[in-house]
Formats: C-alpha cells, structure tokens, sequence
C-alpha cells in the first residue's frame, strides 16, 4: 500500500486502540488512561510498521525488543498487544483484576510483553542491558525504549543515558512528551527542558516530531531506524489524547472514567 493508505490505516487502528483503552479501564475500575491516550498512535505506528514480531511466537530469537518504561500506561500496550493476537483480545476485560493475566504495570508474563515496569527510571537501563546483549552476540535486530517525560526527572535515565553513550549501543529511545506526570504538570514538579539540548550534550542523536501526526511519526521512526548507535524521538503528544475531558487534565493520569464519562468517551471516539 502507498504512504496515504498506511497512513489512513495506522489511524483508524489508533482509534480502536483508544476505544479499546476506554473500555478496558472503565470495567477495571482503575488504571491510567492520559498516558496510554497520548502514547498510543507512536505504539501503533511502531507495532503496525517498524517492529518486527510474531504473535504467535513471543520469544522469537530475532524478534525486534520493545521496552515499556513508563510501565503504568499498560492499557496501550496491552491493547496494541491484543490486536495482533499475542493474546486473546477478552483478556483486555480482566485487567486489574485478581489472578488477570493483565495486571497494572506492564508485566513479563504478558506475551509480547519484554520489560516489567513499576519505578521509572529503570527501562532505558534494562535496554542498554539489550542492545549490549546484542552487541555481543553480533545480532541486528533493534532494541527501543519508550519514556514518559516526567520520568526524565530520574537519575537512573542520565547514568544510562551515559552508559549507552560509552559503550556506543545501538539503542532506540523514545519520550512521550505529554507535559503531565503524576497529579501536576511536569514543570511544576521538576523542569526538565531544554530536553533535547540535554540528549544531544549526552552525544545522542536526537530527532522531534508531533506524536499525534501520523505521517510525522512515520517520518521520525524511518530517520531513527536508520542512524547508528544511540538515538532518541521526542515525540510531542497531549495527555489523554482524543477525550476531550481527559486531555491536557492531570486529574485523569490514574483515574479510570465513571459510567457518565465512559459514554461520553465513546461517543466521542465513534
């Protein structure tokens, strides 16, 4: 298919993904819908067109790695997950639910799933431990990493940051930059711009890009995928992207929609 129609097709499978978020949180009871929202059409555009997988085997050798930092924004991931048939798409209606397979954070025992999340911080660290993995076993596929941006307030990101640098990883890293973290607005709790102009002081490569345009994503992942050694996509996104209520409202961080607000959601997601 032409750009235009892969294009027309990454964003309606986003569309679902949102519908699938909405839902699934709205049965849990709980969970964090802003991030999943705003991360959702980079993780289509990746799972649909860059990352190599197979559904139907996991723990494929040569399989592209994908790791979840910001654990916590799961329902994405999970529903991403679902789509392609690593797992049956009903278990998206058990999450948070006591012996789920689909518990809060993203979590190993997930088919597909790479990294467990819960402290932030952690998953560029757990990447770096890939792509040197890779390096030492002269494999080629790629490893990618992504992270919120209130997670760039944690130490462990810079020392990897460092390490990737050092060691001259072939590693992919990602911000979803969606301005909100937990409760706050990220400048409120910690600034953390000028974030580029700190990536690039590392001696990463850094490529930005609006991550609610789709051609724009395509755009940025085919630059990434083709630079060496450590390279970062600021993606800028908008929390709780494509429900009125919950974008740019830190309030729905972790708040799952109530039945009033479920309606309305879907209403607007037709």
């Amino acid at each position: 298919m032409d750009k235009k129609e892969l294009i027309l097709k990454l964003e309606q499978k986003a569309k679902e993904m949102r519908r699938d978020i909405i839902e699934l949180l709205h049965k849990s009871g709980s969970g964090h819908p802003g991030g999943s929202l705003s991360e959702i059409d980079v993780l289509v555009a990746l799972y649909y067109h860059k990352l190599k997988t197979n559904p139907k085997d996991p723990k494929w050798e040569d399989r592209d790695r994908f790791v979840l930092s910001k654990g916590h924004a799961s329902p994405g991931l999970y529903s991403v997950l679902a789509s392609l048939g690593f797992f049956p798409r009903d278990e998206l209606w058990h999450f948070r639910q006591i012996n789920s397979l689909l518990q809060g954070h993203a979590d190993i025992k997930v088919p597909g799933v790479e990294f467990s999340g819960g402290s932030l911080g952690m998953g560029l660290s757990f990447g770096n431990g890939l792509a040197f993995a890779k390096k030492l076993d002269g494999k080629n596929h790629k490893v990618v990493v992504l992270m919120g941006d209130g997670e760039q307030q944690e130490g462990e990101v810079w020392e990897a940051a460092m390490t990737a640098k050092h060691q001259n990883l072939d590693i992919i890293a990602i911000i979803d930059k969606n301005t909100i973290q937990n409760d706050d607005f990220v400048n409120n709790t910690k600034i953390i711009d000028p974030i580029t102009d700190k990536w690039k002081a590392f001696g990463w490569q850094v490529v930005e890009g609006n991550g609610h345009d789709m051609n724009d994503i395509l755009n940025v992942l085919d630059k990434v995928w083709e630079m060496e050694g450590p390279r970062i996509a600021v993606f800028h996104t908008i929390k709780g992207k494509g429900v009125s209520f919950m974008e740019n409202n830190p309030e729905f961080h972790g708040k799952a929609p109530n039945d009033e607000e479920f309606k309305k959601a879907m209403e607007e997601l037709k």
